[in-house]
C-alpha cells in the first residue's frame, strides 16, 4: 500500500515496554524519522490482530518476548496538502507491554535499543507524540509494576 496519498488509512501499531521502571526506545533505521528515537512497532499486516503485530515486530526489531499487553490510546495523524488533498493518514495504535524474556538485538529497522527511565526521555530524539505516549502509559499501569525490581 501506498503511504503517499492512499485510498485507505496505514495502519500500524507501537509497543511501550517495561522491564520494571524502564522503557525499551529503539533508534529507527528506516524512514520516517530514520536515525530518531521510538518505541518499537510497525505497519500491521492482513489476518493479524493488533496484539500478534505487536508480538511480531518487537521479535523483529529487538529480539524480545513481551507479556500483558493493553491498549494505550489510538491516534490519527491525517497530513493534507496544499490542496486539502490527504497526503498522509496514519491510524496508530499504542499499545504497552512487560518484557518478558530475550537479549536485546536490534533487527533490521532499527540500528540501537536500549532501556531508558522516563526522566530520561529528554536526552533522546523522540518525536513529542511518542513522549507523550511513554508518559500515558506509565499512568495505565498498576503502582505495583511501577517499582524497580
Amino acid at each position: 500500500m501506498k503511504r503517499d496519498y492512499p485510498n485507505r488509512p496505514f495502519v500500524a501499531v507501537g509497543v511501550v515496554i517495561w522491564q520494571g521502571d524502564r522503557v525499551l526506545l529503539t533508534r529507527r533505521a528506516k524512514p520516517p524519522r530514520a536515525g530518531a528515537w521510538s518505541i518499537p512497532g510497525g505497519a500491521q499486516h492482513i489476518g493479524e490482530t493488533i496484539f500478534e503485530t505487536a508480538h511480531r515486530e518487537v521479535m523483529e526489531e529487538t529480539g524480545l518476548l513481551i507479556k500483558n499487553l493493553q491498549l494505550i490510546d489510538v491516534i490519527d495523524l491525517i497530513d493534507r496538502d496544499e490542496e486539502n488533498q490527504i497526503r498522509h493518514h496514519y491510524t496508530l495504535i499504542d499499545l504497552q507491554a512487560e518484557y518478558s524474556s530475550g537479549s536485546i538485538k536490534p533487527g533490521d529497522d532499527c540500528t540501537d535499543a536500549r532501556w531508558v527511565r522516563p526522566d530520561e526521555m529528554e536526552n533522546y530524539d523522540l518525536w513529542h507524540e511518542t513522549t507523550s505516549m511513554i508518559r500515558l502509559a506509565a499512568t495505565k499501569r498498576p503502582m505495583s509494576k511501577c517499582k524497580s525490581g
